[in-house]
């Protein structure tokens, strides 16, 4: 099916950056633009269709009016929530003085990556307490507005991180971005069940519509999409991209989106580690994006759509536009829209093989299914081979050290049995000469009554009769 030089599902470098070459990384979810070039087009766009929908459909001039007046109250109330967090429309100037000021920024300074910990215990601090104020007001008009539209949702969240991370411009870039991936953590963590699949948008039915469509795929193997798996010398005990699948269903379990980012490039790291133990060339680009579309179809994780819509609208631009966490991200939205518009040709199927896989009229197990059965009980029958020869070894050294044993037993049991029988003769000895002397000294004692009765006899003889005298 597949040649020997053909290697993974081939997506350039090109595609995968923003379609304005500013040279970030784009998404299929922005129809091919990073996230700054989307929202510059956006909400453009969105405001002229907002001015232009009451002359253009046709409807009563009363009507226009009263979507007009809407339109302006919900420009109004933004405008409120705006002056909620910042006291004007526009952010204020710093008014700290220059003391406090100065030992905030050295304490944020001297925060250690990744020590959230630590970063809340500055914003709590006396020095930190506008910054604080800031947060809080934000989150409690989140929760009271949490009926907005997702999307003027995200807005808002990223109004946000704009406006704190003006607070830190004289940070270096680094210092800057550890600071605000703690100020995500920290707002999205508690909005996370206010504005994560929301009933304004329709992730839900597209999650269930994106599970269908992986479940109606797991008839595809390995060698489908040119996967390169075990050799026939690599033990196969278990999957080898086991640990990717795990890493990208804890993702739903996440709650900022950094965390779930991290899953992500968790499981990346992990497809590319599977591929290096499982091909002796290199991995290269096409091997990561075909072995992410098989973790992402053996995995199935849930409410993935939902997860990946959640970490475009409120993650931090810089962690979608660039870097490992970009890169790794792009290439699953690219593996998802892959699924989505998986067909025949994309497998070197035809349109009826294809067909037929979907409607289970058919099975990969004649196939290359077949051979990767084949193989797995090959490659099994060899290890336990291995096992068989390595076990028949052990049990003839057992034996050789059983014979030097049973060898050594049977010289002490001899030499045991040769002092017992030189005792054995000493004690026959003993009792023959101890019967000897028993059986003499009896004999002459016989002797010695013989002798007196002779002597009586021989007395009574020379007496004579003497009954006849009286």
């Amino acid at each position: 099916m597949w040649t020997d030089k053909q290697r993974g599902i081939r997506v350039s470098q090109e595609e995968l950056l923003c379609k304005n070459a500013c040279g970030y990384y784009g998404n299929p979810a922005w129809q091919g633009l990073c996230s700054k070039c989307w929202r510059e087009k956006a909400r453009p766009a969105g405001a002229h269709r907002q001015d232009t929908r009451p002359r253009n459909d046709g409807t009563p001039p009363t009507f226009s009016k009263f979507e007009e007046k809407k339109n302006i109250e919900k420009s109004h109330r933004i405008n409120t929530m705006r002056r909620l967090f910042w006291g004007s429309p526009s952010p204020p100037k710093r008014q700290e003085p220059s003391e406090s000021q100065t030992n905030a920024l050295k304490a944020y300074q001297s925060l250690e990556p990744g020590d959230f910990t630590g970063f809340l215990k500055i914003l709590r601090s006396s020095s930190s307490q506008r910054l604080q104020s800031r947060c809080t007001a934000f989150l409690n008009t989140m929760e009271a507005y949490h009926d907005l539209p997702v999307q003027k949702q995200s807005d808002l969240v990223q109004d946000f991180y704009q406006s704190f991370a003006e607070h830190f411009s004289s940070f270096s870039e680094a210092q800057i971005t550890q600071i605000m991936e703690h100020v995500e953590k920290l707002i999205m963590t508690r909005l996370h069940k206010w504005v994560f699949c929301h009933d304004s948008c329709d992730d839900e039915q597209k999650d269930l519509a994106l599970q269908r469509r992986i479940r109606s795929l797991n008839w595809v193997t390995p060698q489908m999409l040119s996967v390169p798996f075990p050799d026939k010398k690599t033990s196969v005990a278990s999957d080898p991209f086991l640990p990717a699948i795990t890493a990208i269903i804890e993702m739903d379990a996440k709650r900022a989106p950094q965390d779930k980012l991290a899953c992500v490039s968790k499981c990346s790291q992990h497809v590319f580690e599977g591929l290096s133990t499982s091909n002796s060339e290199p991995a290269n680009a096409d091997d990561f994006l075909s072995g992410l579309i098989y973790v992402v179809l053996k995995a199935n994780p849930p409410r993935l759509h939902s997860n990946m819509q959640y970490v475009i609208r409120f993650g931090l631009p810089h962690s979608l536009m660039a870097g490992e966490s970009g890169y790794y991200f792009t290439n699953l939205s690219c593996a998802v829209a892959f699924i989505e518009k998986l067909d025949g040709p994309a497998l070197n199927l035809s349109p009826e093989e294809f067909e037929g896989y979907m409607l289970h009229q058919r099975a990969p197990s004649a196939g290359s299914r077949r051979q990767q059965i084949a193989s797995n009980t090959q490659h099994l029958l060899e290890e336990l081979t291995g096992r068989q020869e390595k076990l028949d070894q052990g049990m003839d050294a057992l034996n050789l050290q059983l014979q030097e044993w049973v060898q050594a037993v049977n010289s002490q049991l001899d030499d045991a049995t040769a002092q017992f029988a030189r005792v054995q003769k000493e004690i026959t000895v003993q009792v023959e000469l101890s019967q000897v002397l028993s059986s003499s000294s009896s004999d002459a004692s016989l002797q010695g009554d013989d002798k007196d009765q002779s002597v009586l006899v021989l007395t009574d003889e020379h007496a004579g009769p003497k009954d006849t005298d009286c």
